[in-house]
């Protein structure tokens, strides 16, 4: 057997389009990494175009500010220009987001007391006051004073919310109220979080932690007052808490887990960057490894040693075993290479955070560790669209019907399972799409469908691979290769 695989080995290692293809990788693997490196950016903007200044202070001269039906556009208009111009004067993310939530709204106001139907001048002259406070605050980078008031409105507003849930009877009003001061708190929270890990505001991960860390937690409120949950709501009610979890960790730690454009960003998500190259390479080995001996007439020499037909086609299948597992690690490997250069290693200590459910508690994981579950735990998908275009080659002897249905099978689960889910499909829970990808149960996450468990994904799998494998051997035993 060993002779008879050191043999096709050596047939595929002898072919160019195995060089050709792995090099087309190569060359993506370093367009990825580039893009990421240079292109990518996760970070908001809050800055302001000259040229969409220049068209709002063209549409603000065809207004006049005296005609009724033109002053509420106008102030719109002449607010949005003055806090764009505002915001084209300060340099700092920090500064520009205060203008664009804070300084903004007294903009607007100021020009609603100078230009409305009933202008109040004093008012206005008020509100330019308040407006140059905030301003000379910025120029003195004490972003900590509106970190402040900003906890101190959110624990006003938390009381206030608590008062009136004290004097309310109304069971509808309390439950309203109750859900109010669950937000409220969140809120409180997060400002305080702000405040005592002196977190400067501006675009960077801590505050991306910060919004959707807020964002999450407000998602559990909404979901988690329901008495009696479908298993949609329990699926979204465990993906909401992952992310608060996972971002909560990144606050409190000050690690940026969730970032993406480094080679551990790139490493955790291997298989969505390059599967589809791993997949297009496995495929055309399995989709031509018997068909091409058909087709070229080699058959014939192959089937006159001292094997059974059984034991060479076996041969053939267990280098197509051994060509995934070859094909990932070069991959892989190319990613090691081309990321270090890119990147350098330095982010590959920054480990892998998942909430595991079993265990209500976040879990830590080094980069190849959580690459490992990941690779192992979708190994089933790729084994069977290997093996899928391995019986077509074999039956059919027709190396394009095999790939093209391959990569047809590789592209369409994502469609598929999403409609078995919508419309709730429950008899699709047999479907191979359904079963082959075992990641989504690790870290006692929900399965797609419920009722279904790892165990039964398994058995499914080992279920559809051998269907296709004994059909596929019980032919090739009985082929009639006389007139190839």
């Amino acid at each position: 057997m060993s002779s008879l695989i050191k043999n096709e080995l050596t047939k595929i290692f002898k072919k160019k389009s195995i060089y050709i293809t792995l090099f087309i990788v190569l060359a993506f693997v370093i367009l990825t990494n580039c893009i990421y490196k240079f292109f990518y950016n996760s970070s908001n903007s809050y800055g302001y175009s000259e040229n969409y200044i220049t068209y709002l202070k063209e549409d603000l001269a065809r207004l006049d500010p005296s005609n009724p039906t033109d002053t509420t556009m106008y102030i719109d208009i002449k607010s949005e220009i003055e806090t764009y111009e505002l915001i084209g004067k300060y340099e700092e993310d920090w500064q520009k987001q205060i203008i664009s939530s804070e300084v903004a709204t007294y903009i607007n106001e100021k020009n609603t007391y100078l230009y409305s139907i009933e202008k109040d001048e004093e008012k206005a002259k008020q509100i330019e006051s308040k407006i140059n406070n905030i301003l000379q605050k910025l120029q003195n980078d004490d972003w900590m004073y509106f970190a402040k008031l900003e906890l101190e409105q959110a624990e006003t507003n938390l009381n206030e919310l608590e008062k009136q849930r004290e004097n309310t009877i109304d069971k509808q009003q309390i439950s309203d109220l109750e859900k109010q001061i669950e937000n409220a708190k969140i809120d409180v929270e997060v400002a305080k979080y702000r405040v005592d890990k002196e977190i400067k505001y501006g675009t960077d991960y801590l505050n991306e932690a910060l919004s959707r860390y807020q964002n999450y937690s407000k998602n559990l409120v909404e979901v988690q007052n329901k008495e009696n949950m479908d298993y949609e709501e329990k699926l979204q009610y465990n993906e909401n808490l992952e992310k608060k979890e996972i971002n909560k960790y990144i606050i409190e730690n000050n690690v940026d887990v969730n970032k993406t454009n480094d080679i551990r960003g790139i490493l955790k998500s291997f298989l969505s960057e390059y599967g589809l190259f791993i997949i297009v390479i496995i495929v055309m080995i399995a989709g031509t490894i018997v068909s091409e001996e058909f087709n070229k007439g080699t058959i014939k020499l192959l089937l006159i040693k001292p094997y059974s037909r059984t034991k060479i086609l076996l041969s053939k299948y267990l280098t197509v075993l051994i060509m995934t597992v070859f094909t990932i690690l070069v991959v892989l490997l190319m990613e090691l290479l081309v990321g270090g250069i890119v990147f350098g290693y330095d982010s590959l200590s920054v480990p892998v955070v998942q909430y595991n459910f079993n265990t209500s508690q976040l879990e830590t994981l080094n980069i190849f560790t959580y690459l490992g579950i990941q690779i192992i735990t979708q190994l089933p998908m790729i084994i069977l669209l290997a093996t899928l275009a391995f019986a077509l080659s074999t039956i059919f002897t027709n190396s394009a019907l095999a790939i093209t249905i391959a990569l047809l099978g590789y592209m369409s689960p994502s469609i598929i399972n999403m409609l078995v889910i919508q419309y709730k499909v429950h008899f699709m829970k047999f479907f191979v799409t359904m079963n082959w990808d075992l990641s989504g149960y690790m870290f006692g996450n929900l399965p797609l469908m419920e009722g279904m468990t790892m165990l039964f994904s398994i058995i499914m799998c080992f279920i559809y691979l051998f269907a296709m494998l004994i059909p596929t051997f019980i032919i090739f035993k009985k082929k009639n290769i006389k007139n190839i």
